[in-house]
């Protein structure tokens, strides 16, 4: 294995390892009492979170992610879910002002904890990594570019909650595999 495989696998390893695994399970709580999800981010997170919403319906929850045609109204009783590695983007928001106002809770994701959007957050989940936020000069500390780092972070970390997420809400693999689409 090349050395540019290895730093990147160990710089996700730094990451994971500095991940607050209660706040995970606060946020996994959150997503498991949720009666409807809606989801949220930009460029390449906006991969990440396509790929969650996707386990969330394997998992039989009631999900949508904000761009799509099927993206539900959200109100009392839902939850948005926003990740915003830099911790700040005007349409995340603009669109966690609309899901406030509507009586949504929302959870939100940032390696920015301190940035304006986390002040619209009922709980905001840090996932400490590089972001374009600070990817230049000094700051610059991983081997990938831009948010890569943040943006593969998440990958693992959605995975994890996933594997939780079906524990807290009892749903057996078999179950998972059966909500998964049969129109390939």
């Amino acid at each position: 294995m090349s050395d540019l495989y290895r730093t990147a696998l160990s710089e996700l390893g730094t990451v994971m390892d500095r991940i607050d695994d209660t706040a995970v399970d606060e946020a996994c709580r959150m997503i498991a009492a949720a009666r409807r999800i809606g989801c949220y981010a930009g460029g390449r997170e906006g991969l990440q979170i396509k790929g969650f919403a996707m386990r969330l319906f394997h998992l039989g929850a009631d999900v949508g992610v904000v761009g799509d045609m099927t993206m539900p109204a959200l109100q009392k009783g839902d939850l948005f879910v926003v990740s915003v590695g830099p911790g700040y983007i005007s349409t995340a928001l603009a669109l966690m002002d609309v899901a406030r106002e509507s009586g949504a809770k929302i959870l939100f994701l940032t390696a920015q904890p301190d940035g304006r959007c986390a002040a619209l957050a009922d709980f905001v989940l840090t996932v400490p990594a590089q972001t374009m936020a600070n990817d230049r000069g000094a700051a610059a500390t991983s081997v990938l570019p831009m948010g890569s780092l943040y943006e593969g972070a998440l990958f693992v970390l959605f995975e994890v909650m996933v594997l939780k997420l079906r524990d807290l809400m009892a749903v057996s693999p078999e179950t998972m595999r059966g909500n998964h689409t049969n129109m390939e």
